[in-house]
């Protein structure tokens, strides 16, 4: 069980590159618990945001506080890319780096592999190099890596992008036991249906602006703008 959520505010946040705003003015404060989908069209600044959530994104204007020092906060925290990265070393391997990162002893970190292998489905695949898993193996992977360290905070950029409806579902479960558990997650998606599914409250950004946020039911049964409305109605929104 994660314990002592925490909680981010972001202030007159502005990102700018070669002169255009690609993301701001955001004005953000995340509820400290819960599961965040942040949704908007390509190009709405959505992975721009979690990467300034995460504190990976140099900002031109603002700043982003969390309820504790920044370093702390960044070691409490985990992200989980679209594209994962794997390193060139069996399953087990991968599972175990974290935890051998923090010095854990080797008994420790095999009893927690084996536990995070079998949640994650990868059991039999632990002697398996990981670069030659599949697309929903390795994400399975990459999200197992990640949570294995318990972090507070769970960053995902849209984690189920092109994987099948068996791998989208086995992904959701874990996110869920993990959200359950105490991890607070913030996750991008363009499934509407996964954000229905997963959302206790949302973020819907647009040309790099937050044009709506709220508890995911007010939000999907009575959006406030047109965009919002048109976008969560499957129209083309720019």
């Amino acid at each position: 069980m994660v314990e002592h959520a925490l909680t981010v505010s972001l202030n007159d946040i502005h990102v700018k590159r070669r002169g255009k705003t690609i993301l701001g003015p955001i004005d953000l404060t995340l509820p400290a618990t819960g599961f965040t989908i942040v949704l908007g069209p390509n190009g709405a600044g959505k992975t721009t945001l979690l990467k300034v959530l995460h504190g990976v994104e140099r900002v031109s204007t603002g700043s982003a506080n969390w309820s504790v020092p920044a370093s702390e906060a960044q070691q409490s925290q985990a992200y989980v890319f679209q594209r994962p990265i794997m390193l060139r070393r069996t399953v087990a391997q991968n599972l175990a780096y974290p935890l051998q990162l923090l010095g854990m002893q080797k008994t420790v970190i095999e009893k927690e592999v084996a536990k995070w292998a079998e949640r994650i489905g990868l059991t039999d695949l632990l002697d398996h190099p990981a670069p030659r898993l599949s697309g929903g193996e390795k994400q399975k992977l990459a999200l197992g890596r990640a949570l294995i360290r318990q972090p507070k905070v769970l960053f995902l950029d849209e984690p189920c992008a092109n994987l099948d409806g068996r791998s989208t579902r086995e992904i959701e479960d874990v996110l869920r036991a993990a959200n359950t558990s105490g991890t607070r997650v913030i996750m991008t998606t363009h499934d509407l249906g996964q954000a229905r599914r997963l959302a206790s409250d949302v973020v819907f950004l647009l040309n790099g602006k937050i044009h709506e946020q709220g508890r995911a039911p007010d939000i999907f049964s009575a959006p406030t703008t047109a965009e919002a409305k048109a976008f969560f109605q499957g129209d083309i929104v720019e």
